[in-house]
């Protein structure tokens, strides 16, 4: 059994999720921004290191947001306007200086189960512990906040003269005051591909870094003067040496870890023997649908998060919704 493209992703793409507008024309607005920054309505996530403060309310979990008075001191992003004019913004600064009383300060490392966090506890995590726990809102403010620190984190000096550059355009751009060159942040697209034998397989890999049993998809970064179609390709003989044709395009969402946009394909497979590349891939196999399945039940096989790309791809291929997670 085949998916069709037309059929498309079994549900959201959980980073690609989003409730405000971005508000680009208002970025090299300074005095709408200084308005905005005054306004007690307006709303602050504060991020550090890629993780900001969430809570549990009832079986909700959601961003700890601060008025402006309440921010401690940092690098402000401008994130955008809600519908009902509400700005948002993110401060980059250590997490400890926005937590109030009862927050914990041990960071969350592994995936959230709603259920697992306290009602009402305070916890830093970040995009993969609970990316797919928060509301269309939270999670688009948090995948933008982390991008631009992320950015802004390893952009402090210009490129061209090593002078040291200022935050502009609300957080979206670096002006070197030296040289006034202007940087704006980096975005690294990067295929993630399943590829399938047109019949009821597909082919599942791991890294060298990963633990026996935790498998997914095969991706790589696309390289200058090359379609995302050749990437595909491309990456699949590097990888596995596997040939494919026909790469379908499905969907795609930020990754920003630090920087990435997961573009999702589908590539058929016109040949099948296996030459794994030993530097990227530790083992690679074929499942069909009954031993993928088999294989889960038994906790041989561990699948990607439901906030990837990777899982969304392979429960399309699948037919349905499948547990076991990494």
């Amino acid at each position: 059994m085949e998916i069709t493209v037309d059929e498309g992703l079994l549900g959201p793409l959980l980073l690609a999720r989003s409730a405000i507008d971005r508000s680009a024309a208002l970025r090299e607005n300074a005095e709408w921004i200084r308005r905005a920054w005054a306004d007690g309505a307006t709303r602050v996530v504060v991020v550090d290191d890629g993780q900001a403060l969430v809570r549990r309310s009832g079986d909700e979990v959601g961003l700890v947001l601060l008025p402006p008075g309440e921010a401690p001191e940092g690098e402000r992003y401008l994130l955008g306007v809600d519908a009902a004019g509400v700005a948002y913004f993110a401060v980059a600064a250590p997490l400890r200086a926005a937590e109030g009383n009862g927050a914990a300060t041990a960071r969350i490392v592994a995936p959230l189960k709603a259920g697992a966090l306290p009602e009402g506890e305070t916890v830093p995590a970040g995009l993969r512990q609970v990316g797919a726990l928060l509301g269309d809102l939270d999670a688009g403010l948090l995948v933008h906040a982390v991008a631009l620190e992320a950015w802004h984190s390893t952009h402090e000096f210009c490129p061209r003269c090593g002078g040291r550059t200022e935050v502009r355009a609300g957080g979206h751009m670096r002006v070197c005051p030296d040289d006034r060159s202007q940087h704006f942040p980096r975005v690294d697209p990067a295929v993630i591909m399943l590829v399938h034998d047109g019949e009821d397989r597909c082919l599942l890999a791991r890294g060298p870094q990963w633990p026996e049993g935790r498998m997914s998809v095969l991706a790589g970064f696309v390289e200058p003067g090359e379609s995302l179609e050749q990437a595909v390709i491309r990456e699949v003989a590097e990888e596995v040496g596997v040939s494919v044709t026909a790469p379908r395009y499905l969907g795609s969402q930020p990754w920003p870890f630090p920087r990435s946009l997961m573009l999702g394909f589908f590539a058929r497979a016109t040949s099948v023997e296996l030459v794994p590349d030993a530097e990227e891939i530790a083992e690679a196999r074929w499942f069909t649908r009954e031993e993928m399945a088999a294989a889960l039940r038994s906790g041989e096989l561990r699948l990607p998060p439901v906030v990837s790309i990777a899982r969304r791809l392979i429960e399309t291929w699948y037919g349905g919704d499948l547990h076991g997670d990494w």
